[in-house]
């Protein structure tokens, strides 16, 4: 607000109070909407983008805010915090058999939708070549938090899930560098000149986020601090380094990030189930945030022109250029057509598309808002359509998984640096096949042993007859060289029982996970 002298007013604490109740209200609206859209099936990111359209000036808030640089920087700096929960909560035994149809993808995928893509937006819709690439790019990655808000809702198979997790980490590298380049205001370069720039910015991500992972893991896992409270930090801090540093060593730091993420998330480390309890609750925050924001950006009266080419081109892209890149990329790995056809249609769009709609606007890109207004009205639309559907395809192609599985240990590692120990937490899961197994018969290895049950609020020393039951929580002491191996232990006991061992339940199965906590942003 300009004064007299002609310079802005500086924020008081009276703004400061406005702007924090406003923005309370806001979390508390969004966090209530989350409960709506599990019951509708619909991601939760269209309840968010509808509270920052209500909010702006053509809603109930009437707030102006056309800041794309503002909205780039923020859309950034959530996205690394979303690919790093994202990472935190990707298990290595699910991924790593999908490791190369989900690179393919997210390399030759990605070519290949946005080559259709683009195509269909300059001959079906009349859009420039240079308009038409952008989108074709920008509509070309899959959004982990989009996709895995409605499937979580379904057990599927591992390799499924493994594709797809590692595909939505993995194509916003190649997509953010596609943008930026056909977003250039001089000509675009030889198309070999463009992957050769985008083969070595990924390596450059490839490289720094392991090194950063791996370097974090180590410290975490050998250095015990003050606080538990303070692992958590640690390991954000330490992802977001990884990313920093990627980027500005000009290579993809999304990429480092969740590469880095994801080593630290597979390393069991101490405290890890409160550290996935704190990256959860900082990706909701990012998620409301950003999505709000981009909601406040779009102005929906100017999008009545823009409608029929973005269903145009969202139907190109649905149903042409999406289940190409998936027959052509996984055909080759003898992917059984039903998961295919799933993946085909689970090319759910969110959060990345609409960030990166706003780099051409940056940019100063020729028709840059009518790019992002047709971004914005193809995610709306198409995830309308796809999100409550997808749940439905995978029960018809039956794909779903035994929803009584055994579910798996969440194990909570607190170092005794002094002691040269470790202090687990075990709380037993329903459909746990740990219930009603004695504590003898766990068998732990020389070197450990349960030291206290907690049951229903009361905690008492077990004798070794005590029957355990779904709900205890365990306190089990174990000396370092037998840490892994009671972990394994625990783990096999919970899916195969007393007998776990004998009838090949080792603890090493694709079905154990990591010693870890569930879930990512729940929507």
């Amino acid at each position: 607000m300009p004064v007299s002298q002609g310079r802005e007013r500086p924020l008081t604490v009276h703004d400061l109070n406005q702007l924090l109740l406003v923005c309370s209200l806001v979390l508390l609206v969004a966090v209530v909407a989350v409960r709506i859209s599990s019951r509708s099936g619909l991601p939760s990111l269209l309840v968010y983008l509808g509270i920052g359209v209500l909010m702006g000036q053509d809603g109930i808030g009437d707030i102006k805010f056309d800041n794309a640089e503002l909205t780039q920087v923020i859309g950034y700096a959530a996205l690394v915090v979303i690919l790093a929960e994202g990472g935190l909560s990707t298990k290595w035994k699910e991924i790593e058999p999908a490791l190369p149809s989900a690179t393919a993808l997210a390399l030759v995928g990605v070519a290949v939708s946005v080559g259709v893509t683009a195509s269909a937006a300059h001959y079906l819709t009349g859009l420039e070549w240079r308009q038409s690439l952008i989108i074709g790019a920008v509509v070309s990655s899959t959004d982990a938090a989009a996709v895995f808000s409605v499937l979580r809702k379904i057990p599927l198979p591992a390799r499924v899930k493994g594709t797809m997790e590692a595909e939505s980490g993995f194509n916003d590298a190649p997509v953010v560098i596609l943008v930026v380049a056909f977003s250039h205001t001089g000509p675009i370069e030889h198309w070999y000149v463009l992957v050769g720039e985008i083969l070595l910015e990924l390596a450059i991500g490839v490289a720094i986020g392991l090194a950063v992972g791996w370097l974090g893991s180590w410290g975490l896992r050998h250095v015990a601090l003050p606080a538990s409270g303070l692992y958590p930090i640690a390991v954000m801090a330490i992802a977001v380094v990884a990313y920093a540093a990627g980027a500005l060593a000009h290579g993809s730091g999304f990429l480092a990030v969740y590469l880095a993420s994801m080593v630290m998330g597979n390393a069991k480390l101490p405290h890890w189930p409160a550290t996935r309890g704190f990256a959860e609750g900082l990706g909701w925050l990012a998620q409301i945030g950003m999505f709000v924001l981009l909601g406040l950006l779009v102005t929906p009266h100017e999008l009545g022109d823009d409608i029929l080419p973005a269903l145009v081109i969202g139907l190109a892209l649905t149903m042409i250029a999406r289940p190409l890149s998936v027959v052509l990329c996984l055909t080759p790995f003898r992917v059984p057509w039903q998961e295919q056809t799933l993946m085909s249609w689970a090319g759910l769009r969110g959060a990345v598309p609409i960030i990166l709609a706003t780099i051409p606007m940056v940019g100063g890109v020729q028709d840059s808002r009518r790019i992002f207004n047709v971004v914005f009205v193809l995610v709306v639309v198409y995830t309308l359509v796809q999100g409550p559907t997808l749940p439905w395809l995978a029960r018809k192609l039956k794909l779903g998984e035994d929803a009584d599985a055994a579910s798996d240990l969440g194990i909570e590692s607190a170092p005794l640096e002094r002691l040269r120990g470790h202090l687990l937490s075990v709380v037993i899961p329903k459909g746990s096949k740990m219930h009603g197994v004695e504590i003898n018969e766990l068998r732990l290895p020389a070197g450990a042993a349960v030291t206290l049950v907690v049951r229903e609020g009361t905690s008492f020393v077990p004798l070794p007859t005590t029957v355990l039951r779904r709900g205890d929580e365990l306190l089990v002491v174990a000396t370092d060289p037998v840490r892994d191996a009671t972990e394994r232990r625990l783990r096999a006991v919970g899916r195969g029982g007393k007998l776990a061992g004998w009838l090949g339940a080792n603890g090493d199965g694709g079905g154990a996970g990591t010693a870890r906590g569930h879930g990512a942003p729940r929507h």
